[in-house]
């Protein structure tokens, strides 16, 4: 599964690097391939050498895989929501910011096979209280939707917004069950997938991947009343 999960994290970045290439230009597709490398080789190294499991540190290693992804999240929704973040938004076709939504299904899959290898509680599972894996399934359907009547802007609206409350919910549960000062959630078994490698790239690159587009999506609706229409 290690194998697996490390390449689908190689191919949905480059996935990432190749759209940025294609809407947003070499040269911003080259900054954003510099910054996803960074940003691996960090997560990498304090997952693999232990860093984010030790809860013994003050603050504990997880803080210093979730306060960067934090700051980050904060600095990009604020220049998402300013008046050129408009422009960034509709750079991309609003269908393929929400199918590409499509990507949790197969993080949930790998979220149920790590609750039967000991390393999540049930509760962060579709088998448990997690309800992601219906967003990334209907994401296709409501990319389509979009393309369609006028109704397609505020279906977008509501399902993005569900979108990020299923994404809150699944978060923090992860946090309460992770061991550590905020293990407030006793559940049959920790959340050790955080701090295990290389499956913190969960929280440290797909639950932030879909917190962008999410945004995005919500910008692109905002900021054209018809960014719903198809584009190429």
């Amino acid at each position: 599964m290690t194998a697996l999960f490390s390449g689908f994290v190689v191919l949905l970045a480059a996935s990432v690097i190749g759209l940025g290439d294609r809407f947003l230009g070499r040269r911003t597709a080259g900054i954003i391939t510099a910054a996803l490398f960074v940003w691996f080789l960090y997560v990498g190294r304090i997952g693999y050498f232990g860093v984010i499991r030790n809860v013994t540190m003050r603050p504990p290693g997880a803080a210093f895989l979730f306060i960067p992804v934090l700051v980050f999240l904060v600095f990009f929704i604020l220049r998402v929501c300013s008046p050129a973040g408009g422009r960034l938004a509709l750079a991309f076709p609003l269908w393929l910011l929400i199918g590409a939504q499509a990507f949790r299904v197969i993080v949930e899959i790998f979220l149920h096979e790590l609750w039967h290898a000991g390393l999540v509680p049930r509760m962060l599972t579709y088998a448990g209280a997690n309800i992601d894996i219906y967003v990334g399934a209907s994401a296709p359907l409501v990319a389509w939707l979009s393309t369609r009547a006028r109704a397609g802007g505020s279906i977008v609206r509501i399902w993005n917004i569900f979108g990020l409350l299923a994404l809150a919910n699944v978060v923090i549960r992860a946090v309460l069950t992770a061991p550590g000062p905020l293990n407030l959630v006793h559940a049959e078994i920790s959340n050790l997938m955080i701090g295990t490698f290389p499956f913190m790239y969960i929280p440290g690159f797909f639950v932030p991947l879909a917190v962008m587009l999410h945004v995005m999506a919500l910008r692109a609706v905002g900021a054209h009343p018809r960014a719903s229409n198809p584009q190429v």
